[in-house]
């Protein structure tokens, strides 16, 4: 039976973060400290041109010269608009741009142009055309602090270089199932993009596909399937988000040189929920992440992929995980150093056939620890073993797994501690275990 949720979760004093489920689980969208999560504030631009709702707006987005701008007045404004001249269209959040009933809302085909402040309401529904409350393909293109409503997606970006995405407030459908919904946010072989300081809630996934260098930081997702999906996103750096209430947190396939750093991860559920997953991936760094009531914490498939590559998992709260870290097979250049495992029904879990004893473990503290520290230097004194009869009894029947946090198995893992003449085999060792977690550290 799962345990119940442990409040407050807290991460180590270097990242600067002090978080519990309750924040997390918040009636109102909350930002990392704790305020309420608010839109990018975007100034009016000086020198625009006023647009009264109701006028033709394509029209007026034709009229102006590069580099200037349209102030939208509060009202409706009917799209589908398309910009080709590098400017910038402003509104309050009142300034509603509605779809018209098809297609693509909002088109930003021009260099360097903004969308800024405006609500963009619905599109054509067409889910196999990707219709979105806004398209750019064009370089250097802004959309900050809007809001998307009653869209199949959200913001999609297409070949395009260093495109802005800021503050925005994506709102998907909770009509349909989840995987028949769109992506609140999608960029597809764009480059340098940042993705950062938004709020994605009810839709399907945020998508970073053929994509180098992204940025993604400080965002909200909430109530998805994929938090962030990653497929040849090399480069990508994920930094301070809050992904809450989603099937899988952050997934990254076919991607390296991948850093993964100080992250809230809570309650990635259902027989598919993962926290953090990596395959056929390679140089992905895992740092100073929160991972909280995840059915699994990270796991690893085929990863890293080469033989010259690492994965380091390192200062990580793992806390209340069904399963703390999966292996699919056995892992090699896979380093796990100052972790803290508590609260968690499995440690390590390895399919596959093979075992964890390829990995790195080192300064990891487990909760279920039974060594001792005569130096009181907060090393144990004896290595930290892990034997689990069940989990090997699992490996080879994966449908044991229904059977999980029961007292068969509990009782399985008992009998074989007590028979002398049957040592279950191990699943890892870790030489210098920490005798305490690094939360309680420091005076947190």
């Amino acid at each position: 039976m799962r345990k119940p949720a442990l409040l407050p979760v807290v991460v180590r004093a270097s990242a600067g973060l002090v978080l519990g489920l309750a924040l997390a689980a918040c009636s109102t969208p909350c930002a990392a400290d704790g305020a309420q999560w608010q839109l990018a504030t975007t100034l009016r631009p000086d020198g625009c041109r006023p647009v009264a709702a109701g006028a033709d707006l394509q029209a007026a987005v034709d009229g102006v010269a590069a580099g200037g701008a349209l102030c939208l007045e509060a009202g409706q404004h009917r799209g589908p608009i398309a910009v080709r001249t590098p400017m910038t269209i402003w509104g309050p959040r009142d300034a509603v741009i509605d779809s018209g009933g098809a297609g693509t809302v909002v088109r930003l085909a021009a260099p360097g142009a903004r969308l800024l402040g405006v609500t963009v309401d619905g599109t054509g529904g067409k889910f196999d055309k990707l219709d979105g409350a806004v398209l750019v393909t064009a370089d250097d293109a802004v959309v900050e602090g809007i809001t998307v409503v009653g869209a199949v997606y959200g913001v999609l970006v297409e070949r395009a270089w260093r495109v802005r995405i800021a503050g925005n407030h994506v709102r998907g459908g909770t009509e349909v199932a989840i995987g028949l919904r769109g992506d609140t946010v999608r960029l597809w072989e764009t480059d340098d993009a940042v993705v950062e300081d938004n709020l994605l809630e009810d839709g399907r996934d945020m998508v970073v596909w053929y994509s180098r260098n992204a940025t993604v930081r400080r965002n909200q997702v909430r109530r998805a399937r994929y938090g962030t999906h990653f497929m040849f996103g090399h480069g990508a750096r994920v930094l301070g988000n809050r992904y809450v209430d989603v099937t899988v947190g952050v997934f990254v396939m076919y991607s390296r040189g991948v850093e993964l750093n100080s992250n809230l991860i809570a309650n990635a559920a259902g027989a598919a929920g993962i926290a953090i997953g990596l395959k056929d991936s390679g140089s992905v760094r895992i740092i100073d992440n929160v991972l909280v009531r995840d059915e699994v914490g990270i796991y690893l498939d085929a990863t890293p992929q080469r033989r010259d590559e690492q994965v380091e998992i390192r200062g990580n709260q793992l806390r209340l995980c069904r399963t703390a870290i999966a292996f699919h097979a056995a892992s090699h250049g896979v380093v796990v150093r100052g972790n803290d495992f508590g609260g968690n029904e499995i440690q390590t879990r390895v399919d596959g056939g093979g075992d964890a004893l390829s990995v790195a473990w080192e300064g990891n503290w487990f909760d279920d620890y039974t060594g001792y520290d005569l130096d009181g230097d907060g090393v144990g004194d004896v290595p930290y073993e892990l034997r689990s009869f069940s989990g090997q009894l699992m490996a080879r029947r994966p449908e044991l797994g229904f059977f999980q946090g029961t007292p068969a198995l509990a009782m399985a893992d008992a009998a074989a501690h007590l028979d002398p003449l049957y040592q279950p085999r191990k699943l890892l060792v870790d030489p210098r275990p920490r005798m305490a977690p690094v939360a309680t550290r420091g005076g947190i």
